[in-house]
């Protein structure tokens, strides 16, 4: 990823949100102001900065930008938790140190832990664990039930991970299994990509599925120019599984402090819903067509 572009319009495009009205600040010039938010000017005002020093930032070098500058320019332009997250992110590996680079390009692959498959394996809900990327490097029957069109994905490369993005974007089945909420969750998947390509600019493969996702959607390229960014910790998603019809369920995403940007997603139902009733089914379904492929083919992925 060029860090310096993506710094660039990060900042650019939060500043464009914000009108001077929001920001608590007098509006001068009228219909004549050429900017749709904020001028450089004015959020160097509000950061407690100089309009050259800002104007050094927004072109994409934070490298030395102090914690309390950082801070400062999150508050300037409102930027909620996953933002500011996103921002130092930048600020970290714009001031990361050659071998550091060295390093984030070469770091090995792992595997999923077998403590962590047992974990998978023991709980009574669909669950599975990915990285950043959005690689699903290990899930247990319910979760691989659950995921079955993304799992058996035509589109998949052959070799390539399981990979949640890929499918929203390139699997024409993606639209009937999200149905109505295809569009916020194809958001939300980008975001998570854009957020991670903060955390880590110099993985290589983020960087091979980004220009991948570029190349071949329109929606794609569309959503990756907001740098929108999300936190991925909790929520309910919709389903509409080819087996079992509708399932609304809530999810939790509970990060794995020993495998660091990896986060287990488990999805339970409220009890007593036609989605609880769905769940059984669809355990059902699992054991009799899923259970001799998932004890044979554990995925082996890169994190």
């Amino acid at each position: 990823m060029d860090l310096k572009a993506a710094t660039r319009d990060f900042l650019a495009s939060r500043r464009a949100r914000i009108t001077p009205e929001r920001a608590g600040l007098p509006v001068y010039g009228g219909t004549n102001r050429r900017v749709p938010g904020l001028r450089r000017e004015e959020v160097a005002l509000l950061a407690g900065v100089s309009v050259d020093y800002y104007t050094r930032l927004e072109r994409g070098n934070l490298h030395g930008a102090s914690e309390s500058v950082l801070e400062a320019l999150a508050e300037a332009l409102q930027l909620d938790e996953a933002e500011r997250v996103h921002l130092f992110d930048l600020a970290r590996a714009a001031n990361a140190s050659g071998p550091a680079r060295s390093r984030s390009r070469r770091a090995p692959a792992p595997t999923l832990r077998p403590a962590v498959q047992r974990i998978l394996d023991a709980l009574d809900a669909p669950a599975f664990v990915r990285n950043g990327r959005l690689d699903i490097l290990g899930a247990n029957l319910m979760g691989r039930a659950l995921y079955s069109p993304i799992f058996d994905s035509t589109e998949r490369p052959a070799g390539a991970p399981v990979n949640t993005a890929r499918f929203h974007f390139l699997d024409p089945a993606a639209p009937d299994y999200w149905g109505e909420r295809w569009e916020k969750v194809a958001h939300d998947a980008v975001a998570i990509l854009r957020t991670e390509a903060g955390r880590n600019p110099y993985d290589q493969a983020l960087t091979h599925l980004v220009g991948e996702l570029s190349t071949r959607s329109e929606d794609f390229r569309r959503m990756w120019a907001s740098h929108d960014v999300r936190l991925h910790r909790s929520g309910t998603k919709i389903f509409h599984h080819p087996a079992v019809g509708k399932l609304e369920l809530d999810y939790e995403a509970l990060m794995l402090p020993a495998d660091t940007g990896l986060q287990m997603n488990v999805y339970t139902a409220a009890p007593s819903t036609p989605s609880a009733d769905a769940l059984k089914l669809l355990a059902s379904w699992a054991a009799t067509t899923l259970t001799s492929e998932v004890a044979a083919k554990r995925p082996t992925i890169r994190r």
